[in-house]
């Protein structure tokens, strides 16, 4: 296809205060913070369609090299929405970890919420391994997901 996709990149996340939400994917999550700023730039007006939007925004990273944009609009208004994954519009990030149970811990432990506590899947590609929908602090679900044991390991 002609000018078609060629690579991902990057998940963008409006959030109402950045300072808070860096706490969050920087401290309870891990990712790197990789640039952070404050911009003003005539071209980002006309993209987000807010004319004289400023935009305090961080960019963080998973350790294979995913970006995570972290956007606060800080001269616009803005009302929360309703998260809930099953209304139409919304979305979920979903990173894959090394331990859910940990960071399941380390969330709740920071005030931070959960659609509920950690489950293992019993069909699909995360089959017997740990799976959760935490919820950061603008209410959007970060779906962490770890592998099971391999097939070899099972004796199959």
């Amino acid at each position: 296809m002609v000018g078609g996709v060629i690579d991902f990149g990057h998940v963008g996340l409006q959030v109402r205060d950045l300072d808070r939400s860096l706490a969050y994917y920087r401290d309870v999550l891990g990712l790197r913070v990789v640039e952070r700023g404050v911009r003003s730039d005539r071209y980002l007006a006309d993209i987000t369609g807010y004319p004289g939007v400023e935009l305090d925004i961080a960019v963080l990273e998973t350790p294979t090299g995913v970006l995570v944009e972290l956007l606060e609009y800080t001269n616009v208004v803005g009302e929360p929405v309703d998260t809930a994954t099953h209304n139409p519009g919304t979305g979920h990030v979903c990173f894959q970890v090394e331990d859910v149970d940990a960071i399941y811990h380390s969330a709740l432990d920071a005030g931070h919420g959960a659609v509920s506590p950690p489950v293992t899947p019993t069909s699909g590609r995360w089959t017997g391994g740990r799976s959760v929908y935490l919820i950061d602090p603008d209410g959007i679900r970060v779906e962490l997901v770890q592998r099971g044991p391999s097939p070899d390991s099972l004796g199959g």
